[in-house]
């Protein structure tokens, strides 16, 4: 089941994404920008969304910036990885984008190679890459279909 994001729910959110994110401190020399994320302010907000049946097994944020929806974060517990939890989050998100009819941006780090074959297998194109607050990123786009 998918539902939006409790404040009951942020320690596990926060686990998951330690749990996601922490094999790639060593590729980047640091750790991954949602490993440091306020995800209480997010929850608060209502852009976390999270899939579960008896514990969590991924979540996702995205919000409108206006032009486009950014999905910031998606991240699947280790129990959850190959059982389709990550796209049926990114599919919530692509739903409510082509509700409002704006393309979906995403962006990912350069190390995370995983990613940058993922994304275009799901239909997202490459539109730009650059360094951010000392991250090397690749930025993505799909628009509604």
């Amino acid at each position: 089941m998918i539902r939006l994001a409790t404040p009951h729910d942020e320690a596990a959110i926060r686990a998951c994404a330690i749990e996601a994110y922490t094999p790639y401190i060593a590729r980047m020399g640091r750790e991954p920008a949602p490993m440091g994320a306020d995800y209480a302010a997010q929850i608060a907000r209502g852009v976390v969304y999270v899939e579960e049946e008896e514990s969590l097994l991924g979540f996702i944020t995205f919000y409108d910036e206006g032009e486009h929806i950014l999905l910031e974060n998606v991240a699947v517990t280790q129990a959850a990885r190959g059982r389709g939890t990550g796209r049926k989050l990114i599919g919530l998100c692509e739903a409510a984008a082509q509700a409002l009819g704006k393309p979906v941006r995403l962006y990912t780090n350069a190390t995370m190679v995983e990613n940058l074959e993922i994304y275009p297998r799901l239909g997202y194109t490459k539109i730009d890459e650059r360094e951010e607050n000392g991250f090397h990123r690749v930025y993505f786009e799909k628009n509604p279909a």
